[in-house]
């Protein structure tokens, strides 16, 4: 046990280290050798170059997917497979973990639950509340009067503070009411095999189609139970109300998502989705002291599965909360935290590396390109703009006369702006894209909003200095130095027009 918890250890101090160890070497470089410094960075700036083309070239694969099967009418598909794969025995069961968000938010969520193409008789819903938060019950009773006897079962659970092993985390709510929710369904006889659990924030609204796509991929599954499912989401709810700096930022949260689904290698789920209740049992639910629940949830059926698990993109929508708040600054401050909390998915890696030398079924060559790309992905995430954006004028600003004379101190500034220039190649195909995903403008924003959603994008520049590594390399900071973070909800704000 000991020495589980040194490896532990370590492992966690890894990903920071490398990061601060890539960005204090490059700023001693550039002290110390400016020349062999500006080398290593147009070597990354043509990197990034390359990476940038690629990404961009897989998202405009996945939108195409997504303008092509979002609209689809999945029930009918569903009723076309053969007899075998019959989709009227699936039940889906679906829990939002809730803390302080009201029924202003919830309602929304539940109304889009009801205007779905589905059976609502196959739909169990679970509203699971922080029995620590006051209001839980009294916010219950009103959701309650408004939504119960719609669908096959609704249930209102209460999970109560302090439970033995538990962090207050969105996982410890979800699985105690993932395992009433599994009492419920004894009570009715309905085998778990037949059960299929969606897990979504408090403000997710579900496309139309969502239960009739989540459906047919799952017939179709070769391996069912070994799958989760996971749609796209976009942070649409309130996006005409949101302030420029929140919604570009969640309009790239959106397209990274689109981005990892054609990346199947690297897959993982991520905030509100989908899989079989059997496999979620098996498995032992979320974790209940761990904050990335939602990533962690699909590392423990990859191991459970030695390996043979992955995640299965479903190319329709659900659409969240773009986070802001009532001022600028406290925005920013908003979003600087939730990236953070998205960042200390981070935790995965000592959690993934220690699962894999417990288990020695999982090829090793699988284990190591896995946790290879776990680590590179948070390393990328936490260095990438501060050498774009610090880093790369630092040769030139250190080397003196003699380094500007050089050719290579002459072309260092030419090629960061080429990499800027592509990037502004590239952001143009993001802002075309960003168009098709907004909802209709609703009647009481003015269409000069239209011309705000263009201009805004000159923004980006500041958005990737302060929310582009700052947030993971926090996150992984506070990992090295053991500051371990508590789950802090994101405040919703919702603006009436």
């Amino acid at each position: 046990m000991a020495d589980d918890k040194r490896i532990k250890r370590c492992l966690e101090i890894i990903p920071g280290f490398i990061s601060w160890g890539v960005i204090i070497c490059l700023i001693a470089l550039a002290v110390i050798n400016p020349v062999f410094c500006a080398i290593l960075i147009i070597i990354f700036d043509f990197y990034w170059i390359i990476r940038t083309v690629y990404l961009t070239t897989l998202l405009v694969m996945a939108h195409r997917n997504l303008s092509r099967e979002r609209n689809k009418n999945w029930l009918n598909s569903c009723q076309a497979l053969d007899r075998r794969k019959n989709w009227s025995d699936i039940y889906h069961l679906v829990i939002f973990p809730i803390y302080k968000e009201g029924p202003e938010i919830l309602q929304s969520s539940l109304e889009a639950l009801k205007e779905a193409h589905y059976p609502k008789d196959k739909m169990i819903v679970v509203l699971a509340f922080e029995e620590r938060y006051n209001l839980s019950r009294e916010n219950a009773a009103v959701l309650e009067g408004k939504f119960k006897g719609i669908f096959f079962e609704y249930l209102s659970t209460f999970h109560p503070d302090g439970l033995p092993g538990e962090t207050r985390t969105k996982g410890a709510n979800a699985t105690w009411a993932a395992k009433k929710a599994r009492e419920l369904l004894s009570r009715k006889g309905i085998p778990v095999e037949k059960v299929i659990i969606s897990c979504f924030d408090a403000d997710t609204c579900v496309d139309k189609e969502y239960f009739g796509c989540l459906t047919y991929h799952f017939l179709i599954s070769p391996k069912p139970y070994q799958a989760s499912y996971q749609p796209i989401p976009v942070y649409n709810n309130n996006i005409w109300q949101a302030p420029s700096f929140a919604r570009l930022v969640e309009i790239s949260s959106s397209f990274s998502q689109l981005i990892e689904s054609m990346r199947l290698e690297k897959f993982v789920t991520f905030s509100s989705h989908s899989m079989s209740f059997k496999t979620l049992i098996d498995i032992n639910y979320w974790p209940v002291n761990m904050i990335s629940d939602d990533s962690v949830v699909y590392w423990k059926a990859f191991l459970f599965y030695n390996g043979d698990y992955r995640v299965v993109p479903l190319y329709t929508t659900v659409s969240m909360d773009v986070a802001y708040s009532s001022s600028f600054l406290r925005t920013i401050r908003v979003q600087y935290r939730q990236k953070r909390r998205w960042a200390w998915g981070v935790e995965n890696f000592p959690f993934v590396v220690n699962g894999f030398l417990n288990n020695k079924n999982i090829p090793l060559l699988r284990k190591i390109r896995r946790s290879f790309h776990l680590l590179e992905s948070h390393v990328t995430w936490a260095v990438w703009a501060i050498i774009i954006t610090i880093i790369t004028p630092l040769p030139i600003l250190l080397g003196g006369g003699f380094f500007a004379q050089m050719p290579i101190g002459y072309n260092l500034p030419r090629i960061t702006g080429l990499l800027l220039n592509f990037t502004l190649g590239t952001s143009l195909v993001w802002i075309i894209l960003s168009w098709t995903i907004l909802p209709p403008r609703p009647k009481g924003v003015k269409w000069i909003k239209n011309v705000v959603l263009l201009l805004e994008w000159i923004i980006v520049p500041f958005i990737i200095l302060v929310l582009g590594s700052n947030p993971a390399l926090d996150a992984q900071t506070r990992l090295m130095l053991a500051k371990y973070m508590e789950f802090s909800a994101t405040e919703k704000t919702r603006k009436v027009v």
